[in-house]
């Protein structure tokens, strides 16, 4: 079977994470051009920190698309890999204020976009356990 003959879902959960992913591709990518471009030795760890929230939220973007088709691995990696990154940077953001002299996109755990950051992926795991619930492994054994 090829991707092609994959059925494609027409509606559901997915589409409403992909458009909130979309959305925070163009915010966190814009803001982060825009801080390099015109004042990155004002805070540059905050400056690529919120770059590579931009990348982690394209490939969310894709893992979703491909969960929704039935190919959820890499949703699996890539959401707690962003959660992870909300987490840690949120938690540093708060300890070492020093570290960031202008806020990224993950400071104060997404604080300055209402906090959908730190819910975003929470959401997107959710979605995710519910549609693709694991096999036990005596059943993949069987199965093979």
């Amino acid at each position: 079977m090829s991707v092609n003959d994959v059925p494609r879902p027409k509606r559901g959960p997915h589409l409403v994470l992909m458009a909130l992913y979309a959305l925070f591709i163009l915010a966190s990518g814009s803001r982060a051009a825009v801080q390099i471009a015109t004042k990155f030795h004002v805070a540059p760890l905050a400056y690529l920190l919120s770059a590579v929230a931009a990348v982690t939220y394209i490939v969310g973007w894709f893992a979703i698309r491909r969960a929704a088709h039935g190919r959820p691995r890499l949703a699996e990696v890539m959401l707690w890999v962003e959660l992870a990154g909300v987490v840690v940077i949120g938690t540093l953001s708060v300890v070492r204020r020093s570290w960031f002299p202008d806020a990224s996109v993950w400071s104060d755990y997404g604080g300055g976009y209402g906090w959908v950051p730190a819910a975003l992926p929470i959401a997107a795991l959710l979605w995710l356990h519910r549609t693709h619930e694991r096999v036990p492994e005596e059943q993949k054994e069987t199965a093979s």
